[in-house]
């Protein structure tokens, strides 16, 4: 599943989001939970075993409970100055602990510390892999990963397909093309919600959009809706079969399917333009900025 690599582990980025994670459990656990995290963290410090970092792994819920982490405003924009599009305010304190465990585990063989993880990821029951998928875009050697990454969206567990696809930027900084594809495909599949996918947008392509107008079609003739958030998917690739499907949409769809197809037009080629005057107040709102994809998807979450 990882590659072999030779790199040194502790690099001043990981130092800077473990006093940072650090932090952030100072202010939220108890005495007691920090008591045992702290000796946890030194005891990996000074023995830097797997079974060290397996035993703090197991224990981690336990000892310091599943509470949502708190963060303020602030905390979640350094977070995200440490790591472009790292959003730790979705995690649970005992999800931060174990990625904190991760990153103190620093081997100096970097072959050591990827076996080590990938014991972990064999072994993991559901909430632990949430953690371990969650913590890859700060864990050394993110490249790395990536197969594993890929192998984990076939789990027919949705919480743990959600912790890799949604609110998480390692797909769009690793994933190639075909898995990408698949990934926002399965996405609507399970129901999970794309605007929550990172770099949506920015990864749109030729290959996706056909493959999202193929769905589309499978729904329907079942008769069947669509999730609007699909339309999203669509980018500048919006002529032929596709321009047709957001035509119908916009004559025949309920008003929030029209704002999506409308969205998917404005943002698309010239010919999807055009057909925005089949609405003509929705195409007002878009222009006005009334209207937005991120305003459609909190309404329609």
């Amino acid at each position: 599943m990882i590659a072999s690599i030779q790199h040194p582990t502790k690099t001043p980025q990981t130092k800077s989001i473990i006093n940072y994670l650090q932090s952030c459990l100072e202010k939220q656990l108890n005495k007691s939970a920090l008591t045992w995290l702290h000796w946890t963290i030194e005891k990996l410090s000074e023995n830097q075993s797997q079974q060290t970092l397996f035993i703090g792994f197991s224990q981690t819920a336990r000892q310091v409970g599943k509470a949502n982490l708190s963060l303020s405003q602030e905390e979640l924009a350094i977070a995200h100055q440490l790591r472009s599009g790292w959003m730790p305010g979705h995690w649970t304190v005992d999800q931060t602990v174990r990625t904190l465990l991760l990153l103190n585990f620093h081997k100096e063989d970097a072959d050591d510390y990827l076996a080590s993880v990938e014991k972990l990821f064999s072994a993991a029951d559901v909430a632990e892999q949430i953690a371990l998928y969650q913590s890859l875009p700060v864990l050394p050697y993110p490249e790395q990963f990536k197969a594993r990454a890929i192998e984990g969206l076939r789990t027919n567990m949705v919480t743990v397909f959600n912790a890799i696809a949604l609110h998480n930027p390692y797909p769009a900084d690793y994933f190639e093309e075909a898995a990408w594809n698949q990934m926002v495909l399965k996405a609507l599949f399970v129901e999970s919600h794309l605007s929550q996918i990172q770099g949506l947008d920015s990864r749109v392509n030729a290959k996706l959009a056909k493959m999202l107008s193929d769905y589309a079609h499978e729904r329907w003739s079942a008769g069947r809706s669509v999730n609007p958030q699909l339309w999203r998917g669509m980018g500048s690739f919006t002529e032929g079969q596709i321009l047709a499907d957001l035509e119908k949409v916009l004559k025949e769809g309920e008003r929030f399917e029209q704002q999506a197809a409308a969205l998917a037009c404005f943002g698309g080629s010239a010919e999807a333009q055009i057909l925005l005057n089949i609405v003509p107040t929705i195409k007002q709102e878009i222009e006005q900025g009334q209207l937005t994809w991120d305003g459609f998807s909190r309404t329609h979450l």
